[in-house]
């Protein structure tokens, strides 16, 4: 308790901080599942703390949401009221560059200002030798002149070596933190627990690099609040522990929204190069005077043209003229034999053997690559060039190497540049199989907790993430029930073949209005798609203008758009309806507390686009579970049913909320299982919240909500008409 910072906890909290607590004693991992209420930061945060503390460990949670992030800012401070801890809040290099340079070129220079000012103060530490041996030799010693003279080549050599690196690369910045006393900076940074952005000022003002010195700051430290990045990518981790001075073992892992985790290891597992990148290694090539470019050229050039062939292959007629600024995938998966990418490629390459070349061109792109960091070293670029050859060729060896492995998939997709308005294409590797990813990183650490108010089953997280028998924990809404309703509304199911039916979407449309109108404070309106919100919020100013005495302000979120100003005007509203997607950033990690709105709604299914890259997890998944329907509910029927849970917890956020929560569509409903088969997701739904759900018609949604209002008061006033 010495790490909680408030009063008293609720009592599932002590409860879960009791048996997270001894999970970690005994190094064991955590699916922690919690709705809004129960604390769930806390209770994982605390009994971390604590066994860090008792076994000289290093407690690292992980977010890849911004809201959650300032949220554990919150608590770590809380937390240092009442125990000292050392926090830092770390964030990527690219954040935080005050010069806004590439790793590569970071590096570079880092390397070189380092050399510079270790060359001045050995010149320094010379000059001081050399005028006490003076002074000595003056007083008669005569070894000293002798010594004296040995400083004196010395420091010429050092003083020649300074005018050769005065042409090199430095960064002013990390210069100031080699020459500088930073005693000032360390004693401000835990003072307090300092987000990047007070760390950038701070650095800013004084001249100094604030990523460096908070690198060299982390080190032994109590608490770091990071990005997801910082653990599931494999290189990044190696640096960022040898940072913290903690081996895997020495680290318990927090992560937060971990329902998050499955999509983030896919991503970070997953390999591309485009057609750019392949184009500009052959331009390499063909400046290179070594002959290796020629074996080079060989496998890169087949490669290429065989990727622009695949994709042009592929479009029929105006197909290609429609294509858009948005990747779009090309399928080229075959059953039984390679990808049509790969036999274009075996049926295009010409040369003494695949491997040779490549192999000739990794080589090569080494030397290349060594070339140019040694050119940016010396000053003779102004910014370090990336080696594209390398680049190339170890992407086309992992393709012809690993491409048809269990669990990844070869993908070929197009875009148009805005700027040229040219199509050209990338090849992917594709993992299917995050476990891959976080398999050998919960092996590693110490232990982890991940949570999430949309875990369960927790059976499947464990499958999918590679979880060796977690400790399982779940907590429902801990606020009164009596303060809210969950109805599942029996509107039309909301197939994709039957959005565009007028009579669907009246009724959908009337029902939403009802709910809206009946709604004594805001209402938030979630669809599948932006397309399907936008169709809505028309139809409901329509609705609205034509029924003067139910007048409402319709806000939409579209792609693509900052939401935090849209957010702002909505909760200053009252009786306003926010329409927006289910895929978009509002319907995870966002609250909106108190009167900022009082209903939410989930019109239809959020299922994903269903396209090829869909259905290769889904194969994937059943070949490593062993089941034909394991991989429609695991990779589809579960994160879509995870994403309307997640909708539904924007509202009812303290015990003094009341709000209506409805999902309209007839598949949610319990009585339309035995209609509906396997298109019902009731069932998908923990058991506690299909106990919630209430089954309810559209024509009576109005009273209901009416009558429940009614009943807590909440009408400022007459309550509406229904």
């Amino acid at each position: 308790m010495r790490f909680f910072p408030y009063d008293q906890p609720y009592e599932n909290q002590r409860e879960a901080m009791d048996r997270i607590h001894n999970a970690l004693v005994r190094g064991q991992n955590v699916l922690f599942e919690g709705a809004c209420g129960t604390g769930k930061t806390l209770s994982s945060l605390v009994p971390a703390l604590e066994v860090a503390r008792e076994e000289d460990k290093t407690v690292v949670i992980t977010t890849n949401v911004h809201q959650q992030m300032r949220q554990f800012i919150a608590e770590a401070r809380a937390i240092t009221r009442e125990e000292p801890i050392r926090a830092v809040v770390f964030k990527g290099k690219g954040s935080m560059c005050h010069i806004d340079v590439g790793y590569e070129e970071c590096q570079a220079l880092r390397d070189n200002t380092r050399a510079v000012v270790d060359a001045e103060q050995d010149k320094q530490q010379l000059e001081r030798r050399q005028r006490e041996l003076l002074t000595e030799s003056q007083q008669g010693d005569g070894g000293a002149a002798d010594a004296r003279s040995a400083v004196m080549d010395e420091l010429e050599s050092i003083e020649e070596r300074l005018d050769d690196l005065e042409d090199q690369n430095v960064c002013d910045y990390y210069r100031n933190n080699l020459t500088e006393d930073t005693d000032e900076f360390f004693g401000w940074l835990f003072e307090d627990v300092r987000t990047p952005d007070e760390i950038y000022e701070y650095a800013e003002q004084r001249e100094l690099c604030g990523y460096e010195l908070l690198k060299e700051g982390i080190e032994g430290v109590d608490l770091v609040v990071c990005n997801y990045h910082h653990l599931l990518d494999s290189t990044i981790r190696e640096q960022f522990f040898r940072w913290l001075g903690r081996d895997p073992e020495d680290v318990i892992a927090v992560f937060d929204e971990a329902h998050n985790v499955e999509d983030a290891a896919r991503e970070h597992a997953t390999r591309t190069c485009s057609e750019r990148t392949f184009e500009s290694a052959l331009d390499e090539l063909a400046d290179a005077d070594d002959p290796r470019a020629e074996d080079a050229v060989n496998a890169l050039s087949a490669f290429h043209r065989a990727l622009v062939e695949t994709y042009e292959d592929s479009f029929g007629f105006g197909e290609r003229e429609r294509i858009g600024e948005n990747w779009e995938d090309v399928p080229i998966a075959n059953e039984g034999r390679r990808d049509d990418l790969t036999l274009e490629f075996l049926q295009r390459y010409e040369g003494r053997g695949i491997q040779e070349d490549l192999e000739a061109a990794m080589k090569l792109g080494q030397e290349l690559d060594a070339e140019y960091e040694e050119a940016y070293r010396e000053g003779e670029t102004a910014t370090r060039t990336e080696c594209q050859t390398l680049q190339a060729a170890a992407f086309v060896s992992a393709w012809m190497n690993e491409g048809s492995k269990e669990g990844l998939y070869p993908v070929v997709a197009v875009t148009r540049d805005a700027g040229t308005d040219e199509v050209y294409g990338r090849a992917e590797i594709y993992s299917c199989l995050p476990r891959q990813v976080t398999g050998q990183l919960f092996e590693e650490v110490s232990a982890t907790v991940l949570m999430s108010a949309t875990l369960q089953p927790f059976d499947v997280t464990e499958d999918v993430l590679g979880l060796e028998k977690p400790v399982t924990m779940a907590y429902g809404l801990q606020f009164p029930a009596d303060n809210r309703r969950t109805y599942a509304v029996e509107t039309p199911p909301l197939f994709s073949s039957d959005r565009d039916d007028p009579a669907v979407q009246e009724d959908v449309t009337e029902t939403i209005h009802d709910a809206v109108r009946m709604t004594p404070g805001n209402t938030l309106t979630f669809f599948p798609n932006y397309g399907e919100a936008s169709r809505y919020a028309e139809r409901l100013e329509s609705r609205s203008r034509s029924r003067s005495r139910s007048n409402v302000t319709v806000y939409l979120d579209e792609p693509g758009q900052p939401v935090e100003e849209l957010r702002q005007e909505f909760i200053a509203d009252d009786g306003a309806v926010l329409c927006t997607s289910l895929w978009g950033t509002l319907a995870e990690g966002v609250s909106f507390d108190g009167d900022d709105a009082q209903t939410v709604l989930v019109v239809g299914v959020p299922y994903p686009h269903l396209d090829d890259r869909a259905e290769a997890v889904q194969e994937a998944y059943d070949a490593a579970f062993d089941g034909t329907e394991t991989g429609w509910r695991y990779a589809v029927e579960i994160p879509t049913v995870r994403k309307t849970r997640q909708a539904l917890g924007r509202v009812i956020r303290s015990p003094e909320d009341v709000g209506v929560r409805a999902l309209l569509d007839r598949r949610y409903s319990k009585q339309a299982k035995s209609d509906l088969g396997k298109y019902s997701v009731n069932s998908t739904f923990p058991h506690e919240e299909r106990e919630e759900l209430l089954d309810i018609g559209p024509e009576k949604l109005k009273f209901a909500m009416l009558n429940f209002y009614g009943d807590h008061d909440c009408y400022d006033g007459d309550a509406p008409a229904p």
